[in-house]
């Protein structure tokens, strides 16, 4: 089964087309971390905004790949990612930064 995690502070996952109700929904930039640092989810969908001057799903992402250096395997090999945010510069940051870890990770390229 894979662990999914649904990052968004008002949506559900049935909101952005996600049929499947075996999302775990977090609201917070600290929902999510405690989430991903204890089960290591396969499967993230990325909102951007999770409410006025709280961390971003940005914030989250970053947090990801610190893990995934530090202490590694966080970013599992099937690992995959979707972003629904609204907000389009948001989102292609979290896009960039994902892909490119990911691409570098195993790829090794610089």
């Amino acid at each position: 089964m894979t662990i999914k995690l649904f990052i968004d502070d008002i949506r559900q996952p049935s909101d952005v087309g996600f049929i499947n109700s075996e999302w775990v929904v977090a609201r917070t930039y600290s929902e999510a971390m405690r989430y991903i640092e204890s089960f290591k989810p396969q499967l993230i969908s990325f909102d951007h905004d999770l409410g006025y001057m709280q961390p971003s799903g940005f914030d989250i992402a970053k947090e990801l790949l610190n893990l995934d250096m530090d202490l590694g395997e966080y970013i599992s090999s099937d690992f995959k990612y979707y972003v629904h945010s609204a907000n389009p510069i948001g989102a292609e940051n979290i896009r960039s930064l994902l892909d490119n870890y990911i691409d570098v990770r195993t790829n090794g390229r610089k």
